[in-house]
């Protein structure tokens, strides 16, 4: 059954534990990433699907990120940040092994003591898991030259503020490949 991906989006969490965040990232190489000094939102980020409460604890995590590396929001900016989310219901196979090392039983040619048999269940796992889109366009060009996407399993029960917690770490995760870092901490 396919859950709501406005479900999902207001949960970008861990699932079990504390899964990892699987990021990626492509980058336009001609791009003088030096030259953009202000960012502002495309008309398609304010409408990012999970809800006014989802939203904003990505435009928060994206701001402190951007600011971070020296940029400051504007109305005229040099770049546009574009935000997309997507959910998909996964399922993984796990599978464990029981040994047991010494039988004893009946054989039809003997009995005693025998070199055991082993049984092997697998179990599946339903699990939702979401990814964060980040672009930056160029304002002037109207051209990608940044994206980065964070990948998690998701939280459907988790709290408001293990949900802010989660939010924080997909987007500073993605913005660890971003061209510009911030400063070194003296």
């Amino acid at each position: 059954i396919m859950r709501s991906a406005v479900g999902f989006l207001l949960m970008l969490t861990v699932a079990v534990g504390c899964s990892s965040v699987r990021v990626s990232y492509d980058v336009d190489r001609e791009t003088n990433f030096n030259r953009y000094k202000t960012y502002g939102y495309s008309e398609d980020a304010k409408k990012l699907k999970g809800g006014e409460l989802y939203a904003a604890r990505v435009v928060r995590a994206v701001d402190a990120e951007m600011a971070k590396r020296g940029f400051t929001q504007s109305s005229t900016p040099d770049v546009l940040i574009d935000l997309h989310a997507k959910v998909e219901d996964k399922k993984q196979a796990v599978a464990t092994t029981n040994y047991n090392t010494m039988g004893m039983g009946y054989r039809p040619w003997r009995y005693g003591y025998g070199p055991g048999f082993s049984t092997t269940q697998i179990q599946y796992i339903d699990f939702l898991e979401g990814t964060l889109f980040i672009n930056m366009v160029d304002s002037e060009r109207q051209h990608i030259v940044w994206q980065g996407r964070g990948t998690k399993q998701i939280d459907e029960d988790a709290t408001p503020e293990i949900r802010d917690k989660n939010v924080n770490q997909v987007v500073a995760a993605i913005f660890e490949k971003f061209p510009i870092q911030p400063p070194a901490k003296k």
